[in-house]
């Protein structure tokens, strides 16, 4: 049904919550709502945040007199739910269980789907959850490592990356589920996908330290080396995991995560700050090329996206690496609201029709052997 929709997006992180109203495609009104740390740390789990964040989002609407009824859908980010395929989810009983219990993953995005459908029985309008951070759809034969019982997981930016890939099909008058792409998202993590028809077959796990390093994390590095720290004494457990994931890449190198400071350093004639940088866009570089042979070299474009691919000295050095796979399009930026907000439209439009979440996994977190 077409028509005028109105929508509201909830992406709740660390520290603040991301907030949007839209009209159809338009985003009317956008806020990142900051929290307090202090305030945050009085809620002993997750779930006990849901009143104050929807406190904090009904006094930004107030503020600049947008209320909540008349709300076609409440859509949240969403996480902390069992493997699942790539879509659009309706806020079932099941999924909101998991989402409290924080099932898979604890991390403030859970509040997204909670929010949702909280608003929706206050306010009516459908709660909805898209691409979130538990899609996987990787083939089976990506999982298996080296070690038996230590498994490959998709943990990549699904919601950025799927949103790019449905912009780029309709840019080029085909569906997203037609194509072969290789979407990299440079951000504060960087993950390398490879979308085979619509399904993200493998990638880098941003969480569990794999991949090209970035800002923050250390990314793919040798596994012995590893052992030696954690058994040096010099370090608690706690300390090697920031290592992995909050002390590591840019921050590690050359003490920031800013990559507007490395250009700066750069600028100052800085060789070592250029040496990083250029051994991060060398390793972005590569694992386009794995992704590449994933999709056994039937690729119709690389997207590059993600804040970091403002930077026209990194996308240019990937461009030089990998232009000869395939067309390389930049689509800097995130994107996660307006993917939240057009996944809801296409619900809305009846598009497409929302999947039901059944708290079944794709993946149970093991491959039996036949």
């Amino acid at each position: 049904m077409m028509g005028h929709h109105k929508i509201i997006a909830i992406n709740p992180g660390s520290t603040s919550t991301k907030l949007s109203v839209f009209e159809d495609e338009k985003a009317v009104f956008m806020k990142n709502i900051s929290h307090d740390a202090q305030e945050l740390q009085q809620f002993d789990e997750i779930k006990d945040q849901l009143e104050y964040r929807k406190s904090a989002i009904v006094k930004s609407l107030q503020a600049e007199r947008i209320g909540l009824e008349n709300t076609d859908a409440f859509v949240g980010r969403g996480g902390g739910l069992v493997p699942l395929s790539g879509g659009i989810y309706s806020v079932n009983d099941i999924l909101l269980d998991h989402a409290r219990k924080c099932l898979t993953a604890k991390h403030p995005a859970t509040l997204g789907s909670q929010i949702a459908r909280s608003f929706s029985e206050e306010f009516g309008g459908i709660s909805l959850v898209v691409n979130p951070p538990d899609v996987d759809e990787f083939m089976e034969k990506a999982r298996i490592t080296g070690l038996k019982g230590i498994y490959r997981e998709s943990r990549c930016h699904a919601l950025n990356q799927k949103e790019v890939g449905l912009r780029y099909a309709q840019k080029v008058g085909k569906k997203y589920e037609e194509l072969n792409l290789i979407i990299a998202h440079i951000g504060g993590g960087v993950s390398v996908t490879a979308h085979q028809k619509g399904k993200m077959i493998d990638s880098n796990d941003i969480v569990n330290g794999d991949g090209p390093f970035a800002p923050t994390r250390a990314g793919s590095i040798p596994a012995s080396s590893v052992v030696d720290m954690c058994f040096s004494g010099m370090y608690s457990e706690k300390e090697i995991r920031e290592k992995i994931v909050k002390t590591g890449g840019l921050v590690s190198h050359l003490n920031t995560s800013e990559v507007l400071d490395v250009l700066a350093m750069i600028e100052d004639g800085h060789a070592y700050a250029k040496l990083v940088l250029d051994a991060m866009s060398y390793q972005i570089g590569k694992f386009i090329g794995a992704m590449a042979v994933a999709l056994e070299g039937k690729v119709d474009a690389i997207i590059l996206t993600g804040g970091i691919s403002r930077s026209e000295l990194i996308t240019g050095d990937i461009k030089k690496m990998v232009d000869f796979i395939a067309p390389v399009e930049v689509n800097a930026g995130e994107f996660e609201m307006e993917a939240l907000a057009s996944g809801a439209l296409r619900i809305l439009r009846g598009e497409e029709k929302p999947k039901e979440y059944t708290g079944i996994p794709v993946w149970s977190g093991e491959v039996y052997e036949n």
